[in-house]
């Protein structure tokens, strides 16, 4: 199929405001009268050398630092029993000294949560706990956060992430 420039300079300026294959494909045939498959749409876009632009990141529920967190009931119970010499959640230190957030993770012995194949607790920097668990896909994720709206910062993810692996790597995972 042959495209006038103008086309070719309407279609050029649809991929620049980052349109989708199928937004073109409709707009071909709504606005040009064109009448084209998505995978002619696909191969048009790669004969006129347009790269498409990569959608917005949608929310994704395996990122532990995108993950809506979920309000828990605080249990004032819980600080009495703790073990002698541990201290509660929020009188556990920022950082290590050096910069990096202090993140401590403790795995369940047993993951009774359906669809995940590990499970357990973690203690974020300021006293905000979580539960996390990983799917059966090997994806990480936040329930049961206690502060409502918190949102870590990427030094805290991956520090989350490292203690993770650390505590798979301890129980031979």
């Amino acid at each position: 199929m042959k495209l006038t420039p103008e086309q070719t300079n309407i279609i050029t300026g649809w991929v620049a405001a980052g349109d989708s294959l199928s937004a073109i494909q409709k707009k071909l045939a709504d606005e040009l009268k064109l009448s084209m498959t998505y995978m002619d749409v696909r191969f048009l876009v790669d004969d006129l050398n347009l790269s498409l632009k990569d959608p917005a990141p949608k929310a994704d529920a395996s990122d532990v630092s995108k993950v809506p967190p979920q309000p828990a009931a605080a249990s004032p119970a819980a600080e009495a029993d703790l073990p002698e010499g541990e201290l509660p959640p929020e009188d556990l230190p920022l950082d290590d000294g050096a910069g990096a957030p202090v993140v401590t993770v403790e795995v369940d012995k047993v993951t009774l949560i359906p669809g995940a194949m590990a499970s357990g607790t973690v203690n974020f920097p300021g006293g905000v706990t979580g539960k996390w668990i990983v799917d059966n896909q090997g994806r990480p994720a936040l329930t049961d956060v206690s502060q409502p709206g918190y949102k870590p910062s990427q030094e805290t993810v991956q520090a989350f992430m490292q203690e993770l692996s650390a505590a798979f790597q301890a129980r031979g995972y």
